[in-house]
């Protein structure tokens, strides 16, 4: 089932429920992405028509924010009066006044992938990223599952804000082998167009593009505790030991009054 939040069609959906899309999609012969929508993707993709365009061609969209519940029941509430009153519960989405709204991070469903990968056999590969945190991913993973077939790992290449490759050490390009799954770490919007124009290139079954993941995976960044991630406060941990996430707050302000003004259809 998919949602309209601000004209961005959100898959309502759970991890393993996604899991199993993507294990069916390994094993047929056509090619999909997967995008995972935030509240910063939502904004940005107000005045962004090509990236909003392709969050919707996505075959998998998953719930990267737990405010979801919270947008959707304000977008519904008809009564102007009562949605100024429910705006606060954004800063707790979880409350039980709100629409029910299972969070799937790209983080989370990345590991799960991984974990599925290793214990049924399909293949993965990993681009993008900084400072070869891809290598370091790599290592790690293999140590904790050595079963898992990685069949390419590349944190040189970075990408503009077009999609478009602007450092390649290689001279002939990149040259992506046979995979079943591939994730890509450009960061968001830019990998979301590499994806685009990508998917058809290359012999890759899935593409989903993870942001900072790599970073979690690899433990070069703490993720936080669970019990913060499941009251809703991931974000504010983030903001705590990088401090520079405090620039994407204009994003931030700009989703919250988009939703009060948003009318049910």
């Amino acid at each position: 089932m998919k949602v309209d939040i601000l004209g961005i069609k959100i898959d309502k959906i759970g991890i393993a429920e996604a899991v199993q899309s993507v294990e069916q999609w390994v094993g047929d012969k056509d090619k999909h992405y997967i995008v995972t929508p935030n509240i910063e993707f939502v904004a940005v993709a107000q005045n962004d028509p090509s990236f909003k365009e392709i969050l919707n061609r996505a075959d998998l969209a998953i719930p990267d924010s737990s405010r979801f519940g919270w947008a959707q029941d304000l977008i519904q509430e008809k009564n102007s009066f009562k949605k100024i009153l429910k705006w606060p519960f954004f800063i707790f989405p979880k409350a039980p006044l709100l629409m029910a709204f299972e969070t799937v991070t790209g983080t989370d469903l990345m590991y799960k992938l991984i974990s599925e990968a290793a214990d049924k056999g399909f293949t993965v590969g990993f681009l993008g990223g900084k400072n070869q945190v891809a290598d370091r991913l790599a290592k790690a993973l293999i140590e904790k599952y050595p079963k898992l077939k990685i069949t390419y790992v590349n944190g040189e290449v970075r990408v503009d804000n077009n999609g478009d490759v602007i450092v390649d050490p290689r001279d002939d390009g990149l040259e992506i082998p046979k995979t079943d799954v591939l994730f890509v770490a450009f960061g968001q919007v830019k990998q979301e167009k590499w994806i685009a124009k990508n998917l058809k290139k290359y012999p890759v079954k899935v593409m989903m593009g993870v942001g900072g993941a790599f970073d979690y995976l690899s433990g070069e960044v703490p993720r936080a505790p669970q019990i913060v991630r499941n009251l809703g406060f991931e974000w504010l941990f983030r903001l705590m030991i990088q401090p520079w996430r405090i620039r994407r707050f204009g994003s931030l302000l700009q989703f919250i009054w988009q939703i009060l003004a948003a009318r049910s259809l």
